[in-house]
């Protein structure tokens, strides 16, 4: 059986030109190794630090990896992008023009008998109302379209100040991470085998009773994500191509 890949948490577009150019390079060898013996890619949120598709206009750079994603499925392997907190306004473009699937919200899929959920993982700390409510203004149809409104280049500006000074503000991820462990636990009691999830950039095993958490991590300073075999789902770091 071909394998199925997950990674999620690049953040693309965080960094320095140079800082960017090097990550976007590593992410394609990575997908290169996907390309040789993977079935399946699930890209789980934050690809990008920031995405906002026009009808006619996509943010600037990553071409490279656009055009592999775009390889991929092209020979087949399904590539699958479930959007995270950081670029939850995907359109049309990636299913159009790159074959990707794309979805807005967590999803559920059977994969050699053996059943995946699979959640950015944003939103589920306990009693954060205040996220809640941020949520629901920031994909508001309405607010999307008003934002639309705005030349690119000032919406652009606008939401990469608003991501790095939100990166200023007391870090959550220790209260984060026990909450999205708690979640897990309670889907794996539902009957999935598998959780999947990123957002807090964490990488993270947990064994339960019948099941499995994988926290997939980052690739800005961990470069990890998860392989299933079909029949074992495993963390791992990359550490380059292999000859």
């Amino acid at each position: 059986m071909r394998k199925t890949y997950f990674f999620s948490d690049a953040h693309l577009g965080l960094g320095s030109q140079e800082e960017e150019q090097n990550k976007e390079q590593i992410l394609i060898q990575f997908l290169s190794a996907v390309e040789r013996d993977g079935e399946r890619l699930f890209i789980v949120g934050d690809l990008f630090d920031y995405w906002f598709e026009y009808k006619t206009v996509v943010p600037k750079g990553f071409f490279r990896l656009l055009t592999k994603l775009a390889d991929l499925t092209a020979k087949g392997i399904e590539v699958t992008y479930l959007a995270g907190n950081h670029d939850y306004w995907l359109k049309s473009y990636f299913p159009e023009e790159l074959g990707v699937r794309v979805y807005l919200e967590p999803i559920e899929r059977t994969i050699n008998g053996k059943r995946f959920y699979i959640h950015h993982g944003d939103g589920l700390m306990k009693n954060d109302t205040g996220y809640r409510i941020l949520k629901r203004i920031l994909r508001s149809k309405v607010n999307i379209f008003l934002y639309s409104l705005l030349h690119p280049d000032l919406a652009s500006r606008l939401a990469r100040g608003s991501s790095r000074a939100s990166r200023n503000h007391v870090s959550k991820r220790t209260f984060e991470e026990k909450d999205m462990v708690d979640f897990a636990e309670y889907k794996i009691r539902e009957g999935y085998n598998f959780v999947v999830m990123g957002h807090n950039h964490v990488p993270l095993q947990r064994n339960f009773d019948g099941g499995l958490y994988v926290n997939l991590g980052d690739w800005i300073s961990e470069q990890t994500y998860a392989v299933f075999d079909g029949k074992k789902l495993q963390l791992k770091k990359w550490k380059g191509l292999k000859r």
